[in-house]
């Protein structure tokens, strides 16, 4: 089959004319799916580097190194995206503020760089930080700068639209007047200082938070300013915990038990959520509890949270950012995710490191954890589907989802139990480690309820495949306990792979044997949702047969009794119309 013929959304064609005219970046419109399939023979194995394994849907630049997303931001019917960026290769090092704008946080525009070297704060690197809307609609950014060059001192900058009225927010400028905000003093370790949080108002005062550590213990270290340009620090922290150093924190109120709606962060929420990315481990967890703004203090609700380890994510996640959007009164979460190969393959192929899919996050109704959903707009680039209903699949069977490319897909599944009474009993010992558990109990290991679920990116022979899927246990008391886990060990026949399981356990009533799964499916990356939204796991593969039109869908049951697919739907989907970097 030909190309298709792609048409530009009217919004679309009138930008790229005025960014052509500005000497902007150009935009690149990819080939249909068809076309790049075919670019592949047949069954041969693949490498690493092929470019069928480069992400369809997921944001990426076309070349070379990216990490955090930084300062996200809706201003003037556009959405901002800025995030760490090496233009100069695909290792960290030499890092900018790359930009890029959109309407509707799928279809990307690359802009020029907004964040570069240019002042003595920030002469050796621009590293991560946040955007906070002013009082008069204005943006500011804070971001943590390194003004040394044989060490990582770490300084928070402040940096300003140079034109307001700009709604592309090209130009950036640094007061000099005030730079840097903040510096580590009065024992702040210099090179454990970092990531400046969106800033809130109360009562006359804007707050915002740095990550930091003092011995072992990670901090949320507040500082306080009346006019957002001078800065004082706090005599204590917000909230600190005996888990190491604090990266990329973000604070924020959420609404009520089952209310969707965001809450701008300057607002009172019904509850908080404070989140920080380990570096000890590379995970980004998160606690619910209250905030005393008099006393600018956090309190969990479980004083054992900060050790509970609540996670937005189970997989390949980290250094993430959420951000209010008032257009559509929600608040959205954005996160990084790197590669799982080699440094030498990602300088092959000149890229690395992806973003997840935007999430919207709410309270759940219990009040107990954060749900988590793709934003809506992501369903734009379902294209072809496929169904299936009312199909029983009996132990140690398996069936194929055809008449799709599942190779860049969306597939959601419900699945419904006859019984649990054969559920495994659960050994306590794994109660706080659910990956570890997964590593026990693989996909490939039968059990009584499960492991059933989905296999992706598989090939016609099962020689590869990717296993995302849930696995039912009995506690002690009887009661069931679920544990969702992403299985990549059988991803690819590629050597030097890491390839680690991921999981975590779904707080969820499975008593009436129903439960659900999403899958975000694209190339060499699969990201999924279980019991919508509860529990999400984003992993990286690298299939060497599994690819592009030999990569293969299956539903499949490991256990011992029989699991019905109440109802499956898998859409193809179509990139993005632009990329950007």
């Amino acid at each position: 089959m030909g190309t298709r013929q792609r048409v530009l959304a009217p919004w679309a064609v009138l930008l790229l004319t005025a960014l052509q005219l500005a000497g902007a970046s150009h935009v690149v419109v990819h080939r249909s799916l068809e076309a790049e399939a075919a670019a592949a023979p047949p069954s041969v194995p693949a490498s690493i580097v092929s470019p069928l394994l480069r992400t369809g849907y997921h944001f990426q630049p076309p070349m070379n190194w990216i990490n955090d997303p930084n300062a996200p931001m809706y201003y003037k019917g556009w959405y901002h995206l800025f995030y760490q960026y090496n233009p100069k290769g695909a290792v960290w090092g030499n890092i900018v503020w790359a930009h890029s704008i959109s309407r509707d946080l799928i279809n990307w525009i690359a802009l020029e760089p907004a964040i570069y070297p240019s002042i003595p704060s920030d002469q050796y690197g621009c590293w991560s930080g946040s955007a906070t809307m002013l009082q008069d609609g204005t943006p500011a950014i804070l971001y943590t700068g390194i003004n040394r060059p044989d060490i990582n001192y770490q300084v928070q900058v402040l940096a300003f639209p140079k034109n307001a009225s700009d709604p592309l927010l090209r130009e950036w400028e640094k007061p000099a007047a005030y730079n840097p905000v903040a510096a580590p003093v009065g024992g702040i370790n210099a090179t454990q200082f970092r990531d400046p949080t969106t800033a809130w108002y109360a009562d006359g005062h804007w707050r915002m938070l740095v990550g930091s550590v003092r011995d072992t213990r990670g901090m949320a270290i507040v500082y306080r300013s009346r006019d957002f340009r001078r800065w004082t620090k706090a005599k204590h922290p917000l909230h600190s915990a005996l888990t190491g150093m604090w990266e990329c924190p973000d604070f924020f109120p959420v609404s009520g038990p089952a209310l969707q709606d965001g809450v701008d962060t300057s607002d009172a929420g019904a509850k908080y959520v404070l989140k920080n990315s380990l570096d000890l481990t590379r995970y980004d967890y998160y606690t619910i509890g209250s905030y005393d703004k008099r006393k600018d203090r956090y309190y969990p609700d479980n004083p054992n949270g900060d050790y509970h380890r609540l996670r937005y994510d189970y997989g390949n996640f980290y250094a993430s950012k959420t951000f209010y959007d008032p257009a559509k009164r929600r608040r959205v979460l954005l996160g990084w995710a790197n590669e799982s190969d080699s440094v030498p393959d990602d300088k092959a192929k000149g890229w690395a490191g992806i973003h997840a899919i935007p999430r919207k996050i709410w309270l759940d109704p219990s009040g107990k954890q954060l749900l988590q959903w793709p934003i809506e707009e992501v369903e734009k680039l379902r294209g072809k589907a496929v169904t299936v209903g009312g199909k029983v699949v009996k132990p140690g069977e398996h069936f194929e989802v055809t008449g799709i490319a599942t190779y860049q897909a969306d597939v959601e599944v419900s699945f419904e139990i006859s019984s649990l009474d054969k559920a495994e009993p659960f050994d306590p010992a794994y109660d706080n480690d659910a990956q570890k558990l997964c590593g026990v109990k693989g996909a490939d290991v039968k059990g009584g309820v499960g492991p059933f679920g989905l296999w992706v990116l598989a090939s016609a022979d099962l020689q590869e495949k990717t296993a995302v899927f849930f696995r039912v246990f009995k506690d002690g008391y009887g009661k069931p306990k679920v544990l969702m886990c992403t299985d990549p060990t059988k991803s690819s026949l590629s050597p030097d792979l890491y390839k680690p399981t991921f999981a975590g356990f779904v707080d969820t009533d499975i008593s009436s044997g129903k439960i659900a799964l999403r899958s975000l499916i694209d190339r060499s990356v699969v990201e999924s949702f279980g019991e919508k939204g509860r529990t999400c796991i984003l992993s990286r593969v690298y299939p060497s047969i599994a690819i592009g039109k030999e990569a293969h869908l299956y539903v499949f049951n490991n256990g011992d009794v029989d699991v019905k697919v109440s109802s499956l739907t898998a859409w193809e989907m179509k990139k993005p119309l632009m990329n950007g970097a």
